[in-house]
């Protein structure tokens, strides 16, 4: 790959970073086409001097992504939003920015392009984030059918916005949400010894199957090399099904902290988001809560990480390396002279 240009639209988030230094390893010139390129420098580290080079292209101005396309042997698509704000709408970015993409890509007689999408995708969805990322894979392969596409689970590692984020909330409070429990609880009599045995977390809420970043990192790097995966759709996940209960009594166990688990039905829990997703860059949102209704399962007729040669990592190894920050500090006796 050394002779290869790469563009990397998004390259500069969570994912990105880790694309992108796999890909500086192999010796590929790297152009990372971001928002705001100034904010993107420090990846310019990952390579040798002038190996990897951030640009400001939007994928709302056909001029700048023909431009960030330009000579490239390979275009990787990294970018999504979380929530909307402003301009930045799940159609803009996830229909309207891949379909451009994808367009100018086939044009520009780019060789390879690779498109990461979710695993919730899904055009049926009540959600507008899962039936926008669907609809942009359908504008991707209109445009180029030979795409390679991936749906990641929610992906987890040092810089993550999940586990990290529910770390910052068991700082300021008492007690760490469960979504998706019984509205009602289940009562039962003399069960397990108990007179009275109430159950308020039903199944443990939502199930996930968490990936590793740089499980679906390396999962990108065969398929920039590999063109028996054009045309193809992976559903990367992890090979752990937990709940939402689970994965938060793994967060407090890694933490060393102890916090009340608050089971939340989903009408509370919208109820709230409503005030939250008023505020920029919110931390929860309506459509969010409504993503996490359905299990996020792989689908045990897609193809995943299995079939690219990939070993899952386990969450057990992985989450002990970055969660440890969030130990409470334990004061130190000032020590005699």
């Amino acid at each position: 790959m050394a002779q290869q240009l790469v563009t990397v639209f998004g390259g500069s988030g969570f994912l990105g970073r880790y694309v992108v230094r796999r890909l500086a390893a192999t010796g590929a010139s790297v152009r990372v086409a971001v928002r705001d390129a100034v904010a993107a420098e420090y990846l310019k580290t990952a390579g040798e001097v002038g190996q990897v080079v951030p640009i400001s292209a939007s994928t709302r101005s056909d001029e700048a992504v023909q431009a960030a396309i330009e000579g490239a042997d390979c275009v990787i698509n990294l970018t999504g939003i979380l929530a909307e704000w402003g301009k930045q709408s799940f159609e803009t970015i996830h229909v309207e920015g891949a379909g451009r993409i994808a367009k100018t890509a086939k044009a520009a007689g780019v060789s390879k392009l690779i498109h990461v999408s979710a695993q919730s995708a899904d055009p049926d969805s009540p959600s507008v984030y899962a039936k926008t990322k669907a609809a942009g894979e359908e504008a991707v392969l209109a445009a180029y059918p030979e795409a390679t596409i991936f749906r990641p689970h929610v992906i987890f590692g040092a810089e993550d916005q999940f586990f990290n984020l529910f770390a910052g909330i068991m700082r300021l409070t008492v007690a760490l949400p469960v979504f998706g429990c019984p509205v009602i609880p289940k009562v039962s009599f003399f069960k397990d010894d108990k007179v009275i045995d109430i159950d308020l977390y039903g199944d443990g809420g939502t199930k996930f199957q968490p990936v590793y970043v740089d499980d679906v990192a390396k999962a990108i790097m065969v398929a920039v090399e590999d063109h028996s995966t054009d045309g193809k759709r992976y559903e990367l996940a992890g090979p752990e099904v937990y709940s939402f209960k689970q994965l938060m009594e793994m967060l407090l166990e890694n933490t060393g902290r102890k916090r009340l688990l608050a089971p939340i039905p989903f009408g509370i829990a919208k109820f709230g988001a409503w005030f939250i997703e008023k505020f920029p860059n919110p931390l929860l949102t309506r459509d969010q809560l409504t993503q996490l209704q359905s299990d996020h399962i792989m689908d045990p007729n897609a193809e995943g990480l299995a079939q690219l040669g990939i070993e899952p990592t386990p969450a057990e190894i992985i989450l002990p390396t970055y969660l440890q920050r969030f130990r409470p500090q334990r004061s130190q006796s000032p020590r005699l002279a």
